[in-house]
């Protein structure tokens, strides 16, 4: 005995050892594959690059390395340019090399204005003599379809082996204004005289748009920071851009426009890390229409993703998501400003009673907040206005400023000091010579001294404004515009992004062990994966603290009639199948059965009408049987559901449900984590808010309680990453003291719940 445990303790340890000199191998070669792809180039080697290679100089002007050429020197850029041409030994006094292989060894940038067919080899060379990042303006990739898809992933490849980091391709390069660096073959002039630097950095997937974006702000009197075009994204994406201008301490705000974004989560956290330092991002992201997306997928090879999810985590995340390029021109060059607005409402002055008018009605349209102005600041304006003015938001100084244009600017002031107003819209004519000589000396000092936004609004189109006057607006870097609409656009989205910085901050601000302290529904374990049929689905939301009509499963109509006689008619019966989640389509949902006669027939009738279905689609559907259900009380139909989209992560829903879904699609996408104010907030945004406050004699319905139902779901989705999908369609909703309030204030019909077999975001 004791030799047989000998040689069994030998053999067992033989096996550990083996056991760990596997271990130790399997360790060796993770090092060994991290030693073989080295970590990303920085974007300091690329935006501030000691030495750039010109693939494909030419003497020719128009030619894409010579426009590349001309802009570098024009705007004097001081590191050491090497230039390859297979036609010319020298360019404007400088030495070319015929071939990429002639090149030195580390240079820091490289730009590739050659054709598609000679990119890899000169990707290729370029990595084995160390270069560290090139920039590719060749289209032919993944914006053009299964054979460029292909070819961008040779090139993703290659690059990797090599090391070199990519920009673009099918880009337009980008411009480093602070550091004097255009690598771009667009032809740049140097910046207009009477340009400020504006902090404003520049993100676009479109080199088109980027250029549009840039002379939009140049146009303004604004410098940009930097204007990025990232094209296909096969190395450096937007992400990584936006990364580094949040460590730039000269960057106020972000710039964006993105047709997709390539990695979802990260830009979640860096619109997080936007909010920490100060710098909102600002982004429009086209793809809300099926014809949208598919131009999106076709010219920078973007996959369109669920836009309404992106849209509403981007905005919970104070991200300033704006609907239009004007929105985005326009909400940039205010928070370029003002990066950190406070929150509230809008001021609006004029001197014109038409303009007053117009203004209300197109805050009203935009939701947009002119709130009544505090005691204290009536009082004072009253003191400054004549007696046949009102003192009121919106205001109308009347003709006081032709003859006192100063006390305009004490308006200014008086408004801007109303602790209830966060930002503030002059709009008024340009006017004669005279008259925009003393705004510009009297009125444009008021709100350049503003410490809240102020936009000034000069009615009139196109007609003319007196160069000095336009001078002064832009030494002043008070945010400036020809059109009313405009601005109140504008300001829309900047008191929007105030407002969702300040609840991301109140987020964020939750302490650990405030957290803990919360009271949260219980996390229930999912039963298993798959879809749920509507019984197992109650069962799981009744652990949850929710409530459904009583009920049971039948496995024949014997128990069916048993159940009823329990519960009393009349009764509600259902079929029960996993593969059956719509029963409705199938018939398999038969309402107020009065007797066990009736309850009978419909046992039959739903047997058969699944079966036919079942015939009709070519399906098999095996039924666990037939829900026996108590009719619920009649209320309002709504629908709470969540899902888990598989980029972005999970979202809630809520709105009108039963079949209005389908017909208004009256409903609100939230973010998990909102509180039961915020979610009440949100359902007083429905279109048929009105019905849920109660109408005609009709007492509204308990929407702290709809709020409690959309938390118990979202933070489920947040404690089970195997959650895929939740839907109560319809939860009925009861008028506040209504005898079925009082049993239990919503109800929960129908249910379907879907888990995943693999982990989700």
């Amino acid at each position: 005995n004791h030799a047989f445990l000998d040689a069994f303790a030998q053999k067992i340890g033989y096996f550990i050892f083996y056991i760990c000199k596997v271990l130790l191998f399997c360790s060796v070669i993770r090092n060994y594959k991290a030693v073989l792809t080295p970590p990303p180039v920085p974007m300091q080697y690329i935006l501030n690059p000691r030495s750039i290679a010109i693939v494909g100089a030419s003497s020719d002007p128009r030619s894409l390395g010579g426009f590349v050429l001309a802009n570098l020197e024009r705007f004097g850029y001081a590191g050491v340019l090497h230039l390859v041409s297979r036609g010319s030994a020298e360019i404007n006094g400088r030495p070319c090399v015929a071939t990429v292989d002639a090149l030195p060894r580390s240079i820091d940038l490289a730009v590739l204005a050659i054709p598609e067919a000679g990119v890899l080899e000169a990707v290729e060379t370029l990595g084995r003599l160390g270069t560290r990042a090139a920039v590719l303006f060749a289209a032919g990739y993944a914006e053009n379809g299964e054979e460029g898809i292909a070819k961008q992933a040779a090139l993703v490849s290659l690059a990797a082996q090599t090391g070199i980091r990519l920009i673009g391709p099918n880009c337009m390069g980008f411009t480093h204004f602070a550091a004097k660096l255009p690598v771009t073959f667009e032809p740049l002039s140097d910046v207009p005289a009477g340009a400020v630097p504006s902090g404003v950095a520049v993100i676009a997937q479109s080199g088109a748009m980027a250029a549009g974006l840039r002379d939009a702000l140049l146009g303004r009197g604004l410098v940009p920071q930097l204007v990025f075009s990232t094209g296909n994204e096969a190395g450096v994406q937007a992400e990584d851009v936006i990364a580094h201008c949040l460590g730039d301490s000269a960057t106020r705000v972000v710039c964006v426009y993105a047709e997709q974004i390539r990695s979802p989560q990260r830009f979640l956290q860096l619109a997080l890390q936007a909010q920490q330092v100060g710098k909102p991002i600002v982004l429009l992201m086209p793809g809300k229409s099926a014809r949208a997306q598919a131009a999106a997928a076709t010219h920078t090879g973007a996959l369109a993703g669920d836009h309404a999810v992106a849209s509403c985590l981007l905005r919970a995340h104070a991200v300033a998501l704006v609907d239009t390029l004007d929105e985005l021109i326009d909400t940039t060059a205010i928070l370029a400003r003002h990066p950190q607005p406070p929150v509230g409402g809008v001021a609006f002055m004029t001197g014109s009673g038409a303009v007053k008018n117009l203004a209300l009605d197109m805050a009203d349209s935009l939701g947009l907040a002119l709130p009544a102005l505090q005691a204290a600041t009536v009082a004072r304006l009253t003191g400054q206005l004549p007696s046949f003015a009102v003192a009121e938001n919106p205001l109308d100084y009347t003709t006081i400023g032709m003859r006192q244009p100063g006390l305009v600017g004490e308006i200014v002031h008086s408004l801007l000091a109303d602790e209830g107003i966060s930002s503030l819209v002059l709009s008024i004519p340009a006017g004669p010579v005279v008259a925009q000589r003393d705004k510009a000396e009297h009125i444009l000092p008021a709100l350049a001294a503003a410490t809240k936004p102020v936009v000034l609004v000069i009615n009139g189109d196109d007609g003319p404004i007196e160069p000095f006057f336009v001078a002064a607006i832009r030494a002043s870097r008070v945010p400036f515009f020809r059109s009313t609409d405009r601005a109140l656009r504008a300001l829309r989205q900047v008191v929007a992004q105030a407002q969702a910085a300040r609840a991301l901050q109140g987020r964020l601000g939750v302490t650990a062990s405030q957290a803990a302290a919360m009271p949260l529904p219980v996390p229930a374990q999912p039963l298993h994966q798959g879809i749920y049929p509507e019984y197992l689905g109650k069962t799981w939301l009744h652990t949850l603290g929710l409530h459904t009509p009583p009920g049971k499963l039948a496995k024949t109509s014997a128990e069916a009639l048993q159940i009823a006689e329990q519960l009393g008619y009349p009764v509600v019966l259902k079929a029960q199948a996993s593969s059956l989640p719509h029963k409705s389509d199938a018939g398999g949902v038969i309402v107020n059965l009065k007797d066990p006669a009736a309850l009978q027939t419909a046992w039959a009738q739903m047997h058969s009408n699944v079966a036919a279905y079942a015939q009709t689609h070519g399906e098999t559907i095996e039924l666990d049987g037939l829900l026996v259900e108590a009719m619920g009380a009649p209320g309002l139909e709504l629908v709470v559901g969540a899902r888990r989209d598989a980029q972005w992560g999970p979202v809630v829903m809520v709105g009108l449900g039963g079949i209005w879904i389908e017909a208004l699609k009256d409903v609100r996408l939230l973010a998990p984590g909102l509180s039961q104010a915020d979610i009440v907030a949100e359902l007083h945004q429905l279109k048929a808010a009105a019905v849920l406050r109660g109408m005609r004699g009709q007492a509204g319905v308990d929407l702290p309680a709809i709020a409690q139902v959309v938390q118990t779901l979202a933070a489920q989705m947040l404690a089970n990453p195997t959650l895929q999908e939740i839907d109560i369609n319809p939860l009925i909703a009861y008028p506040v003291g209504s005898p079925a309030h009082q049993r239990h204030p919503v109800l929960a019909l129908d249910a379907l719940v879907a888990v995943t077999i693999h982990q989700q975001l």
